[in-house]
């Protein structure tokens, strides 16, 4: 039996989804739509109630309900944004067709299948399979109607989903990557690795840890920090860790570049106005640096550079990211010291939007010599 939880814990995306498909069907079945919405989370094993803010009846067959994102303590671009279900019942054989409609993205590397993921797709499962008889198919149709500008501000398309944001998680608790209580429980991780490693690894999210463990971090040496790098930074310098190699996505990692130690976009940005600094200290013509400022990304800006360099045949990938590197790690330095009078080595790896290496700092280089590393070179600027 699931446990109840409060109705004003923060929830993750899919369960919106998955508590508006309910109101949906609940109130093409009753002809009301209910008021909350009461399911079982499966991960974890508790039971949310979701307020529904409307449903309507849009045919004899079809129905559509909507609720409100709420992630709870946590800074969330998703917060209050409404989450739409249409449902449709046709004649057919018992089954349940799950589809993305405006603002749910499209995988490119899945030749635009929506981007429902698993944990979404079991809970829609679980609960709308009861709802279906054997000559019935019900056609279930998730909608984002914010979805699409939602995007615009996240790293989505840098990882191959566009067009809107993914129904992703492996839970159906928001975890509140941003909250102090998330900060505390990071930094007790962190003091616990520096008694056992001189140098320590910090992953900036999912993909970070992915390539971390490709290329050969111990698991004990590696530390999830989401968006609290200045604050974990000086955590490990009290920690007495050594030396820290910064691993994230350059769309990430360019903020410290300009002194930005909390990287969540609520809270700052600039990512272009730094690459294009540093575009000019490399020297790059000026028409160029006005185009890379137009760059509607840093990944795009990436892509222009590369194409740049291909074109004149001068290595402005190098010359750019290479000095943000060593930027990032004298920056973080510095910030560690004016903070906490410790001292802590920083070298930086940063990756590109197909999870390869775009550059290694100087002193990241030697950090991942003495790691043992195995960083594909195929994308490091020569």
């Amino acid at each position: 039996m699931s446990q109840s939880i409060s109705a004003q814990s923060g929830y993750t995306l899919p369960v919106f989804a998955c508590a508006s498909a309910i109101a949906a069907v609940e109130t093409l079945l009753k002809g009301n739509c209910p008021d909350v919405v009461r399911l079982d989370l499966l991960e974890p094993a508790v039971t949310a109630e979701i307020p529904v803010e409307q449903g309507a009846l849009l045919g004899r067959h079809r129905a559509l309900a909507i609720t409100r994102s709420e992630p709870g303590n946590n800074l969330d671009l998703t917060r209050y944004t409404p989450v739409w279900a249409e449902v449709e019942f046709t004649p057919g054989e018992g089954k349940l067709i799950i589809q993305g409609g405006e603002g749910i993205g499209k995988q490119l590397d899945r030749e635009g299948q929506a981007a429902i993921y698993s944990y979404a797709q079991r809970l829609l499962r679980h609960h709308l399979q009861p709802y279906i008889s054997g000559d019935q198919t019900l056609m279930v149709s998730l909608i984002l109607p914010l979805g699409r500008t939602l995007a615009t501000r996240t790293s989505n398309a840098a990882f191959g989903v566009v067009e809107g944001l993914s129904l992703l998680g492996t839970s159906g608790i928001a975890q509140p990557l941003s909250a102090p209580e998330q900060l505390a429980e990071f930094q007790q991780h962190l003091t616990s690795a520096a008694q056992q490693h001189q140098c320590l690894v910090f992953c900036l999210g999912e993909n970070g840890l992915d390539l971390a463990r490709q290329w050969g971090v111990l698991s004990s040496q590696m530390i999830k920090t989401a968006n609290w790098l200045g604050s974990l930074l000086v955590s490990a310098a009290v920690a007495e860790a050594q030396e820290i190699l910064l691993l994230g996505y350059h769309g990430k990692l360019i903020k410290l570049a300009g002194g930005i130690f909390h990287t969540h976009h609520h809270l700052a940005d600039g990512r272009l106005e730094i690459l294009t600094a540093q575009a000019v200290q490399a020297g790059l013509p000026y028409p160029l640096v006005q185009e890379l400022g137009q760059a509607p990304t840093t990944e795009a800006g990436l892509k222009l550079l590369r194409h740049w360099q291909t074109e004149q045949n001068c290595p402005w990938v190098s010359k750019i990211y290479q000095a943000m590197a060593d930027t990032i790690d004298r920056r973080s330095e510095e910030y560690v010291y004016r903070v906490s009078q410790r001292r802590l080595k920083v070298g930086s790896l940063l990756f590109d939007g197909d999870r390869q290496p775009v550059v290694i700092s100087t002193q990241g280089q030697a950090m991942a010599d003495k790691l043992g590393l195995t960083i594909p070179e195929t994308s490091l600027p020569a």
